[in-house]
């Protein structure tokens, strides 16, 4: 089992769900609207001088869905090469 976090541009977040929901049937995943923060080019603080956001998606998947994923993020992040898609992946051992 993996957890995955998807921190992106708030610009992107219908776009990398409706991807996910079609290409990994099934995905359950909480999303965090709102997230500001610096990342390598610039800030997303929602203020102002800096006004974009991010938004963050995590989503706990079984072994044989992180290719998929993979595969899905990397498509979007294709298609919207300049919003700072990430994709993070953590091995997560499943409580008894």
């Amino acid at each position: 089992m993996y957890r995955i976090e998807i921190i992106s541009n708030k610009s992107v977040e219908e776009d990398i769900i409706q991807a996910l929901e079609l290409y990994v049937p099934g995905i359950l995943y909480t999303t965090f609207p709102l997230a500001y923060g610096r990342g390598g080019d610039d800030r997303k603080l929602g203020n102002t001088t800096w006004p974009e956001k991010n938004f963050v998606l995590v989503s706990y998947i079984e072994d044989d869905e992180l290719q998929k994923i993979r595969s899905v993020i990397r498509a979007v992040k294709q298609k919207f090469k300049s919003e700072g898609i990430k994709l993070f992946i953590v091995k997560a051992e499943e409580e008894i």
